[in-house]
């Protein structure tokens, strides 16, 4: 199956749970839980996180958590040649949609790559190595090709994908945390 089919199948399965609100919380919930509880969240002081879609895994606790335990988030702005730029964020940061749809700070106070010690990577199916598709674009892909933190995915068992072949660019995340079991990548 070719990557558009495979990202058409991602987005289905996150507007299908997205249906089922219930489900879905009781899915993060677990999620969190395991998140928080792993030593790559413990010994973060510097995250990295998208603000989610209404169909993605919704991480507007993890912020809040994030903030109430002195973490440092940092939200990716979306730049020319497909690159990411990540800016600290406040409990009280204002955001807005970006052409892509996603939420990025508007007051930019720009954080290197070197100073993220946890980055929560978004996407839509994932390999049981931890490879994964995203939107399109390669965005995370081009950051992770020097990344030297820790890298996990919150995944629904939904998204979990296997008998695709990912690309020779694709960079897997080394960890992945599950509703239903957690999964290492590579």
């Amino acid at each position: 199956m070719e990557k558009a089919e495979l990202r058409k199948k991602g987005q289905a399965v996150l507007k299908k749970l997205s249906q089922q609100p219930k489900r879905k919380a009781d899915k993060e919930l677990i999620i969190r839980q395991l998140l928080f509880a792993s030593e790559a969240w413990q010994k973060a002081q510097t995250i990295g996180l998208v603000r989610s879609t209404k169909e993605e895994f919704n991480n507007e606790l993890i912020f809040f958590h994030g903030f109430a335990q002195g973490k440092r988030l940092v939200v990716p702005e979306v730049l020319p040649q497909r690159q990411l730029l990540f800016h600290e964020v406040g409990s009280d940061s204002v955001y807005a949609k970006s052409a892509f749809g996603i939420e990025e700070p508007i007051d930019k106070q720009p954080v290197l790559k070197e100073e993220i010690d946890l980055l929560l990577v978004p996407g839509l199916l994932f390999s049981p190595e931890g490879y994964r598709i995203g939107y399109g674009g390669g965005y995370y892909d081009r950051f992770l090709t020097d990344f030297s933190g820790k890298t996990i995915s919150l995944v629904f068992q939904e998204q979990l994908a296997s008998g695709w072949q990912p690309d020779t660019f694709d960079v897997p995340v080394q960890r992945i945390i599950t509703d239903c079991l957690e999964k290492r990548g590579n």
